[in-house]
């Protein structure tokens, strides 16, 4: 069922929740915490500017990292508060809590057309719980709830859906913000009905993330093009030989009944023909994370679909980017979703920027193209191409979830559009 927008509504001197994405890349430098890519708050301004234009007073809320229900200093929102009124020109206010005294003397300060930015909603273990009394704590000033963080919706959170239920259930509008709207409109109403052909581009490490995806996209592709390490799960599906190239063994089954459904459907599923390989070493260093890094040698390219014993697949080939280009080329719609190797390594990025810029050509040449957010998103970016497709998407697990036709909860709890409007 449509939701209601705020395009639908005059929030004019209404307290407004606003649920943004704030979940940004930060870096610590000079002894204080940075945004690093300002692109999740500057796909919130069209909303935002929006409210203010009405005369809303505007309550933001976000979470930012996994504090794991405590303070953690370097997940504070803080700075990405300043960074938001230089974007917006003007003062965002700041209250170092979302619940609480002190957050509510912040909200009957507010007048027409002020903001708020809450601080962190994961401090606090009751939000990703949805626990109601905190949801109500959160909701205790709220006269209208917007959502516009997509990449949170299919998390049923205290601030992405018991909010919501809470103003709803006091007679308030809840309402989508216009990136939520855009999102509906292009992974939803876009790809019901697309103009063809429609291709789809898979990548990504697992198999398991995407098998969903591929079992309901099957009912309408004309052509499916896979890559990234769900390739070899395929091969080896196949009785291919994958050598050290990331596998799921235990999917399979699963990968067979894809490829078996594809057939029956007359639906193209493209693997790769050939691709990059290299010889992965361990060494005694770890990354950012803790994790090992690993050293890649005797980089090649492999025409064989068999993988070296002592090899893993890392990209595709030039044969395979030709044929894919080939395809796209033709296309009237693009739904890209996940990375054709471990492009964050630029001796494995070749294929992920090839097909990146096919997909920009496509674009270019009149036809629509989607991408289903996450790694693919960062790719067009690193590419400078973002400018080029139609629309990326701003969720990675919701937009997944979402392409398979779940429910998601932050929209699911959103006002309905009467019927005789839709």
């Amino acid at each position: 069922m449509p939701k209601l927008t705020i395009n639908d509504v005059n929030l004019s001197g209404k307290r407004v929740f606003v649920r943004v994405d704030y979940n940004v890349p930060m870096e610590e430098k000079e002894g204080r915490m940075v945004v690093t890519d300002l692109t999740r708050v500057r796909e919130t301004l069209p909303t935002l500017e929006a409210l203010i234009g009405q005369g809303a007073r505007l309550v933001l809320a976000a979470h930012l990292g996994r504090p794991k229900g405590k303070r953690e200093p370097s997940m504070s929102l803080a700075p990405v508060a300043i960074e938001l009124g230089n974007l917006l020109g003007k003062p965002v206010r700041f209250v170092d809590d979302c619940v609480g005294e002190k957050v509510q003397a912040a909200v009957a300060q507010l007048k027409a057309g002020d903001v708020l930015l809450l601080e962190n909603v994961r401090y606090y273990a009751e939000e990703e719980a949805n626990e109601p009394a905190f949801a109500a704590r959160l909701a205790e000033s709220a006269e209208a709830y917007v959502n516009d963080a997509f990449g949170s919706a299919h998390r049923a959170h205290a601030s992405t859906e018991g909010v919501a239920r809470i103003v709803s259930q006091r007679g308030g509008l809840c309402v989508a913000g216009l990136l939520m709207e855009r999102e509906l409109k292009f992974l939803g109403d876009e790809l019901e009905s697309p103009a063809r052909p429609f291709v789809v581009i898979l990548g990504g490490a697992k198999v398991s993330d995407k098998i969903m995806v591929i079992d309901r996209l099957l009912e309408r592709a004309d052509t499916i093009l896979v890559g990234g390490a769900m390739a070899y799960t395929f091969r080896l599906a196949q009785g291919r030989q994958t050598g050290r190239s990331l596998v799921e063994a235990d999917k399979v089954e699963v990968a067979k009944a894809a490829a078996t459904k594809a057939q029956a459907r007359n639906v193209p599923f493209l693997l790769p023909v050939d691709d990059v390989v290299a010889v992965p070493v361990k060494t005694d260093q770890l990354d950012k994370k803790g994790k090992p890094v690993i050293d890649y040698q005797n980089i090649r390219t492999n025409a064989d679909l068999d993988c070296p014993s002592d090899a893993a697949g890392l990209d595709i080939g030039p044969a395979t980017v030709k044929a894919y280009e080939e395809v796209i080329a033709r296309a009237k719609t693009i739904l890209w979703n996940g990375p054709m190797g471990l492009f964050e390594d630029k001796r494995f990025a070749a294929g992920t920027y090839a097909i990146a810029q096919a997909v920009a050509r496509a674009t270019g040449a009149g036809a629509k193209s989607i991408i289903g957010g996450g790694d693919s998103v960062k790719a067009l970016n690193k590419a400078k191409l973002g400018d080029k497709v139609t629309f990326m998407s701003t969720g990675g697990g919701a937009s997944l979830e979402f392409l398979e036709g779940r429910v998601l909860p932050g929209v699911a709890a959103l006002t309905d559009r009467p019927a005789e409007a839709c």
